[in-house]
């Protein structure tokens, strides 16, 4: 049972780091163009916050045996960093202003979780405070691919729904949740339980609209990007480009 309690969570680092390294395709972009354009930097501050959380609440004077939890989440959170760091760099004033904000705000709500977890609570409490935070964030993130969803029912094709992108979400999410079960522990276990029933309905509309992929108008360059976090700033451009066209369908 600990080999397979092992052998999950190590699979579950693997996809999660692809879904981590997704928006690189973009922050290519950002960089040679030196513009974030109309990207938002708000998916990558908040998934910053869910790493940060979840990598708190995998160290052992918080919860047992969730040591793979941190090592991921630490990881997610140096990449998703350098993400906010280049947006901060290339963005519109008013954007590294609004970036600038929210990373501040980020970091003093985990700050302040942290140092209540340690200073202030004990044992079960610690985890259970921990864990609940860590909870919440962690399926605010997995819920960011509903607008995309929407979007592809509208839409009836799959154009802005990659794939592997889909895949891996699915994995990622089964990988955490059958590794929560394991270990008995509903923190993992619930919000990546949610992340792979979100996964499957992604895949099943895959299966669904595969055959009407490109029926719709093709996506910039910028719109195409694998990404996570981005789907609702994705959705917001693509309404804007085809104006009445959706509202038609």
């Amino acid at each position: 049972m600990h080999i397979l309690h092992f052998l999950f969570g190590v699979f579950g680092n693997a996809t999660a780091l692809f879904l981590f390294l997704s928006p690189t395709i973009t922050f290519k972009r950002i960089v040679r163009a030196k513009s974030t354009e109309q990207f938002s930097g708000i998916p990558y501050v908040m998934t910053m916050l869910n790493c940060l959380l979840s990598a708190w609440y995998g160290l052992p004077f918080v919860s047992k045996n969730n040591l793979l939890v941190s090592t991921i989440n630490g990881t997610g959170a140096l990449i998703e960093s350098i993400y906010v760091v280049i947006f901060i760099i290339y963005g519109p004033k008013k954007e590294k202003a609004k970036i600038g904000g929210l990373l501040s705000l980020v970091l003093s709500v985990f700050a302040a979780i942290a140092l209540v977890s340690v200073l202030a609570l004990q044992g079960n409490a610690r985890k259970y405070f921990c864990g609940m935070a860590a909870t919440i964030f962690s399926i605010i993130m997995y819920a960011s691919p509903l607008s995309i969803m929407r979007l592809v029912i509208k839409t009836k094709s799959v154009e802005y729904m990659p794939f592997f992108l889909s895949l891996f979400v699915f994995l990622c999410g089964t990988s955490w949740f059958v590794f929560g079960l394991l270990g008995h522990d509903p923190f993992v276990a619930v919000p990546n339980g949610f992340g792979c029933g979100l996964g499957a309905m992604q895949l099943i509309l895959y299966v669904i609209y595969r055959k009407n992929k490109g029926e719709a108008k093709k996506p910039t360059a910028d719109q195409s990007s694998l990404e996570m976090g981005s789907t609702i700033a994705l959705e917001d451009k693509q309404s804007a480009a085809n104006g009445s066209r959706y509202e038609k369908a």
